[in-house]
């Protein structure tokens, strides 16, 4: 019995050590990259079939080239309907390229994998865990969604590809999230960041084919793409936390903030800056759920609402500010985003379009359930006992 526990506490210690000097060489090679300010024309998706009905319509019309990055790709009708769809473009002599995260991506068959590559799709796993950081390497993923159609059209937001985006998981329900459509001059961003990645993982570098980045007019929506690389998010997210004067709305699945963000936000609150933030009553993966009550007690005695959505899942990553500034991505308010995942963001500054974000919000919140001191009071021991246990392996979660 002894040298179980003790081969168990060695391979703990091994694990902490491999996280964290994965951790130290990833913040070291890391660059900070930037996008400047764009224009372009930018529409909004809250659900699954607009999005989806949109976007395979772009790549059934595709000429030239599409490019494509998600996070998860299911095993199921609408993940088959999607691949079809590139395996159809391909045969048709387009350029197809597929690029998916390792662990996100895992339900993916290696038949499937090989009818892609047999009609031609150009197909691969970004993020394979490797060594020697085995056990950061598998934490470190590729969270990012973003689709480019013939260089003209791209997509970014929260939506990856399965019949859950549909509503079509009865343990979820309808699915809220929030995803963007750019024409114009953001595409170039999206297209430069999906071939870096692209790059990463395959060693191909596309990057100076000015076929891909065909010129753009500008459109009437003013913003800029924000990647982040599991470093610089939180500075992100501080800023526009830190320029609020009088509203902050925050849309998140998962609220499990860094010590320094949380403050900002009750320093927002202290001066007098009214903090929303709406999270999902259901949850979709164990314990994060638990994970974000901690937090609701210090926010209701700050003066901030907290409300729980509850028709459905909601699983948008959105924040507005002062009805000026609008964040909309795939980076969500938890430490995962902040430290581990790569992300991109669309930070948005054109008024009428935050006022439709902002509205959509508001809707958002009349299908919530608002948290009370009462509610926070009134837990059980057992569900006391996991949100203890959720808050150690936060940063996992």
């Amino acid at each position: 019995m002894a040298i179980f526990f003790l081969v168990l506490l060695i391979i703990f210690i091994w694990m902490i050590v491999d996280y964290k000097l994965g951790r130290f060489f990833h913040i070291r090679r890391m660059k900070k990259r930037s996008y400047p300010t764009r224009k372009s024309d930018i529409a909004l998706f809250i659900t699954g079939q607009k999005l989806y009905d949109d976007l395979f319509y772009e790549i059934k019309n595709a000429k030239k080239h599409i490019h494509i990055l998600f996070y998860i790709v299911k095993d199921d009708n609408i993940s088959n309907t999607f691949l079809e769809l590139l395996m159809d473009k391909a045969k048709q002599d387009v350029e197809v390229r597929l690029l998916l995260d390792r662990i996100g991506s895992v339900n993916l068959t290696k038949l499937m994998i090989q009818k892609l590559k047999d009609s031609g799709v150009q197909f691969s796993f970004c993020h394979v865990p490797k060594l020697p950081f085995i056990v950061y390497s598998i934490n470190e993923r590729n969270h990012r969604k973003i689709a480019v159609i013939d260089g003209k059209t791209g997509y970014v937001g929260g939506f990856n590809i399965g019949k859950e985006y549909l509503g079509q998981d009865p343990k979820l329900g309808d699915w809220r999230d929030y995803h963007l459509r750019i024409v114009g001059e953001g595409v170039q961003d999206l297209q430069t960041q999906f071939l870096q990645d692209w790059k990463k993982a395959t060693k191909e570098n596309a990057l100076d084919n000015d076929a891909y980045f065909p010129q753009q007019l500008p459109g009437k929506h003013e913003h800029s793409i924000v990647p982040t690389h599991g470093v610089f998010l939180q500075d992100v997210f501080i800023d526009l936390i830190r320029g609020a004067k009088s509203e902050i709305i925050i849309g998140t699945p998962y609220f499990i903030p860094s010590r320094k963000l949380f403050n900002e936000i009750l320093q927002a609150a202290k001066r007098g800056v009214n903090v929303h933030v709406i999270v999902p009553m259901r949850a979709d993966h164990p314990f994060v759920k638990e994970a974000a009550i901690p937090y609701f007690k210090p926010l209701l005695q700050a003066g901030c609402n907290v409300y729980r959505y509850y028709y459905g899942f909601f699983h948008a990553k959105v924040i507005v500010v002062d009805g000026e500034i609008c964040d909309i991505g795939t980076a969500n308010f938890d430490k995962r985003s902040l430290f581990l995942n790569h992300e991109i963001n669309c930070i948005i500054t054109d008024r009428p379009f935050i006022d439709e974000v902002r509205e959509s919000l508001l809707r958002d919140i009349d299908f919530s359930e608002k948290v009370t001191m009462d509610f926070l009071q009134n837990r059980s021991i057992l569900q006391r006992l996991k949100e203890v246990f959720s808050k150690l392996i936060s940063k996992l979660l």
